[in-house]
């Protein structure tokens, strides 16, 4: 397609179609960085009110290089993906300690920025600095495979670089910004992934895809991998008014979240005899089996490469254990609401039918 009539076709469009946002227009390079990082793998209305509630927090790089990484993945809590705020507080350091709080102008410098890739580096410079770089994301993807008939699976490496290029050929070099928001609204609005509004689509004339029958065909997915099944048996061991927590170090997931003492286990229907049974377990030093006071049906939460089916099995203690587990600590019942969990642990402490009914 001539690139000069798409461009004039897409920001005619979005003239009278455009999705306000508390960040566009922004012309800050921290706020814009920020919102690119909190939009990473998340859906805009999700987004929408962390992106507020950081700001709020964090005005400027200087205050949010100097929050505690703690600080950082509380008020993260519930986005996932959790290494995208290990490395925002680690780029917030690097540009306010070590970059006299500047973000880089250029591409390439923002490329050296940890958590900024490709994508990020295209919006921040074209936001920020009106930089001639494509954005290319999901939704820029699926309108130009559906337009152009690009049959490029995006997930390989010579599938991104050829969409790369295509939206490098259609950018609008005067006003990359104003395109950029520009097609990736067009595509969250109108070419979505389900119902696309292809009767009112101002590109229905050349879209290669709707000729062709191939809307829904388009862009071309490749079989996702087989997910892997993981069994995790959480003991909330509660002595009197606290209860047992540990902070996650392991190299897994959920780094750095916090989260009951574990056991896991290669199947999901455990009995307690099972439970005492395990290697962890007979490590802590029981003189006796603690009252066991309420076992929950399996928690399930996916995530891009696993399944993770959860139990909760909570106890009262008469006496604390002579070892206890690894990395354990007592923390006060009520101060749980400050700690940073992942998502499934989540579910469970917000239940209050479930939520450590020990008392």
């Amino acid at each position: 397609m001539d690139p000069e009539l798409f461009r004039n076709i897409l920001l005619s469009w979005h003239a009278s179609h455009e999705r306000p946002m508390p960040w566009k227009g922004v012309r800050d390079p921290y706020r814009v960085w920020l919102s690119e990082i909190i939009l990473q793998q998340t859906r805009v209305e999700q987004g929408r009110p962390y992106y507020e509630r950081f700001v709020e927090r964090f005005p400027d790089v200087f205050e949010l290089a100097r929050a505690s990484e703690d600080e950082v993945f509380k008020l993260w809590e519930g986005l996932g993906y959790y290494r995208r705020a290990r490395h925002m507080l680690e780029t917030a350091r690097r540009v306010a300690f070590e970059m006299g709080g500047r973000f880089p102008a250029s591409y390439q410098e923002l490329l050296q920025l940890k958590g900024v890739g490709p994508y990020s580096a295209a919006a921040i410079s074209s936001f920020a600095f009106n930089l001639p770089h494509a954005v290319v994301d999901g939704n820029v993807i699926r309108v130009l495979a559906r337009l152009l008939g690009r049959e490029d699976p995006p997930s390989t490496a010579l599938g991104k670089k050829a969409f790369r290029q295509l939206a490098q050929d259609l950018l609008d070099p005067e006003r990359p910004g104003a395109h950029n928001q520009a097609i990736m609204d067009f595509g969250a609005s109108v070419c979505t992934p389900k119902a696309p509004a292809c009767s009112t689509c101002p590109f229905s004339a050349y879209c290669i895809a709707q000729k062709s029958g191939r809307i829904h065909k388009l862009p071309v997915k490749r079989a996702q991998p087989d997910r892997r099944v993981r069994h995790f048996h959480y003991l909330v061991l509660q002595f009197q008014d606290e209860v047992f927590i540990r902070q996650r170090t392991d190299e897994d997931i959920w780094q750095k979240l916090y989260e009951f003492p574990l056991l896991e286990l290669p199947f999901a229907d455990a009995s307690l005899e099972q439970l005492v049974q395990a290697d962890a377990w007979q490590s802590w030093g029981w003189h006796t089996v603690p009252e066991l006071v309420s076992v929950t049906p399996p928690f399930r939460q996916t995530l891009s490469h696993q399944y993770i089916h959860a139990r909760f099995w909570a106890f009262r203690l008469e006496q604390l254990p002579s070892a206890p587990p690894d990395g354990c600590f007592l923390t006060k019942c009520e101060n749980l609401h400050t700690f940073a969990w992942p998502r499934i642990l989540r579910w469970y402490l917000q239940d209050n039918s479930l939520y450590l009914k020990l008392t």
